[in-house]
């Protein structure tokens, strides 16, 4: 048996990364300001193994968010992002729903793949974690399935795989699809986001397997 059939074996999701499930989030927001600007629209991608044990996308999950009252909605996020916050079309959900719509399908994955909980893997990820705690703190939900402060930070790991920390950048550096157009809401960033967190990740793991480095997950 190869190196990398070794590995492979005994490799899960959930002992792939200490018992995290990882969790692409991307979020669209009314400012920078986690404690004052809007949570407008959310997204989010497991990501699982497939039957080759890659790391691959799962369904993407996405809701658009009603501002919670008092948010402070700065017209030049709203310009750079497109979105009109109080569009009827949005259908958006009140924050404390918008997140159990997220939260509910990411908590039986963790379950059904023996994860302890889900970790944020995001591009710049501190950003988006801290609006999304800012939103778990708001809406008081109890036993968020998110680490409250790791992340898994795809700028830092396209640096190292290919020299970029810029979104479009790094997708276009991996071979990857990017359409400007579509750039800039939740669930195309993050679909995006996604794909290039599996590509640096399954490199990784087959270049070292090549290398006869024996890396044991447990």
């Amino acid at each position: 048996m190869s190196d990398e059939a070794k590995i492979k074996s005994n490799l899960t999701i959930a002992n792939r990364f200490r018992g995290y499930l990882p969790v692409v989030i991307d979020v669209e927001t009314s400012g920078f300001n986690a404690k004052t600007n809007a949570l407008l629209e959310i997204a989010a991608v497991p990501i699982i193994l497939d039957e080759n044990q890659k790391l691959v996308c799962s369904e993407t999950i996405a809701c658009h968010v009603e501002p919670f009252e008092g948010s402070i909605l700065e017209p030049k996020a709203l310009e750079f992002n497109g979105i009109d916050p109080h569009h009827p079309f949005r259908m958006a959900k009140p924050e404390k729903e918008a997140l159990k719509i997220i939260f509910d399908p990411i908590r039986t994955l963790i379950k059904e793949t023996a994860c302890t909980r889900a970790i944020l893997v995001g591009h710049n990820s501190m950003f988006d974690l801290g609006f999304l705690n800012a939103a778990i703190e708001r809406t008081k939900i109890k036993r968020s399935p998110f680490h409250s402060f790791s992340s898994f930070d795809t700028a830092t790991l396209s640096g190292l795989a290919y020299g970029q920390t810029v979104l479009a950048r790094a997708i276009k550096a991996a071979e990857i699809t990017w359409d400007n157009d579509q750039a800039h809401s939740a669930v195309y960033d993050t679909e995006k986001t996604a794909e290039l967190f599996c590509k640096i990740i399954n490199q990784w793991d087959s270049l070292t397997a090549q290398a006869g480095i024996n890396i044991q997950f447990t």
